[in-house]
């Protein structure tokens, strides 16, 4: 078979790389100049750095299958950092169970029931009775008002906004339950894993072809085309789409009325900050203030040596947010002075002389979002025409997105498609 693909992301090169070890034509079409999709990487010291922050979890069994099935298994290594929260002007360490409970909000009944709701979720084995409940309803129900209003509210805020009260507590329970203390990432950073996935499909006769932003998807007969924005053209017998659902839509020319157009998504913006120093405790900060214009800080060279990076200490400063809000559309330099004063409230040290360097990133389609009445509008692999298949991030439910979830998702769509070996 002829199979196009379009998107060089997680999904699309796993789908590519078990359809061309199956004898297949692939040619994968890619939007911008670099592999990985939201886990692409870009250079620091020389070595490979993602442009938002990633890592895997022992739970992550699609992905680590995949990692050691292109021989890097060995460069796969668990790490167990550790992680903060900044709230009410304080540094807060919340890494262990123990650190948990002696949050300093807690009494002694808030710490056993943020404890006791909490083992509950990892000990649900599935998280179908939770599909109809929103999460912050049932943290105030079970974990205590006290417990919501100081960790999980905050959090559940800074990530979706006003629409925090909408979040489905199936979403909640899947990023309780399905992760693990400790955390995994490649040496030489996850960019390894795309290139070796993209070199295998071209030793095998497939192409990954860049700047090659699909205009519009049609079908005629048994065959698909697609027309790039740079004018190229392409015709196959069967197209996978990657892409987000109303990229897809857009392309395909699909009525505003189907159900493709219809789940919602956040934007994300990073900055990727080299510093010449430290400037948390922590891999891990949860930003618990609500004044503060970002969600998340992550100091990656707590995990991973500095010296990795040419001696710099990465810090990334992550959001998610509307494509409308004034983080997302802001030129970066002035939203990077802008968020300058809220990093010396972390750390009254922090000068913004320590930035040696900076890198943004920002994608507008990054975070859907998971409300109870999103899984009846998760649209099917299927889509209106019958040789091109839909395989996006929405697709992946209660996880809602993920490496490890996506390279599941693509090879069981491959299978579906009886186009795997």
């Amino acid at each position: 078979m002829n199979l196009g693909i379009i998107g060089a992301g997680a999904t699309g090169l796993t789908a590519a790389w078990d359809a061309v070890r199956a004898g297949h034509q692939v040619t994968i079409l890619e939007a911008a100049d670099e592999l990985g999709g939201l886990a692409a990487s870009l250079a620091v010291g020389g070595a490979p750095l993602e442009r938002y922050y990633h890592h895997i979890f022992r739970s992550d069994k699609a992905m680590i299958a995949l990692i050691e099935e292109l021989g890097l298994g060995d460069a796969l290594r668990f790490h167990r950092p550790t992680t903060g929260i900044y709230r009410r002007g304080r540094l807060i360490d919340f890494t262990t169970p123990f650190d948990m409970v002696r949050f300093p909000d807690f009494g002694p009944i808030d710490a056993v029931r943020f404890a006791g709701s909490s083992a509950v979720l990892k000990a649900v084995r599935k998280g179908d009775r939770y599909n109809d409940l929103t999460a912050l309803a049932w943290l105030r129900k079970w974990a205590g008002k006290k417990a919501t209003a100081a960790v999980w509210e905050p959090l559940l805020t800074g990530k979706f906004g006003d629409r925090a009260e909408q979040v489905s507590m199936a979403w909640l329970w899947a990023r309780i339950h399905c992760r693990t203390f400790e955390l995994g990432y490649v040496d030489g950073g996850f960019e390894r894993v795309y290139a070796a996935l993209r070199d295998g499909i071209e030793e095998r006769g497939g192409k990954v072809e860049f700047g090659k932003a699909a205009g519009t998807i049609r079908q005629d007969g048994d065959l698909v085309s697609v027309r790039c924005a740079d004018g190229s053209a392409y015709e196959f017998d069967h197209l996978i789409v990657t892409t987000p659902q109303p990229a897809f839509a857009k392309a395909a020319g699909l009525p505003a009325d189907d159900t493709v157009w219809k789940n919602q998504y956040l934007g994300a913006t990073c900055f990727v900050l080299e510093l010449d120093r430290s400037a948390i405790p922590y891999y891990w900060l949860n930003i618990n203030e609500p004044d503060f214009p970002f969600l998340a800080v992550v100091e990656h060279t707590k995990m991973i040596d500095p010296a990795v990076y040419g001696g710099r200490h990465i810090l990334y400063v992550g959001n998610y947010v509307e494509r409308e809000d004034w983080r997302f559309t802001t030129e970066p330099s002035e939203l990077l002075d802008a968020f300058v004063p809220y990093l010396k409230r972390i750390n009254p040290a922090f000068e913004k002389s320590w930035i040696k360097d900076w890198h943004f990133s920002k994608a507008g389609f990054a975070q859907p979002v998971v409300t109870p009445e999103y899984r009846a509008l998760i649209p099917a692999h299927e889509t209106p025409m019958s040789r091109v298949t839909l395989a996006t991030m929405a697709q992946i439910y209660p996880q809602d997105r993920g490496q490890s979830y996506s390279v599941s998702m693509a090879r069981e769509v491959v299978r579906s498609l009886g186009l795997s070996a």
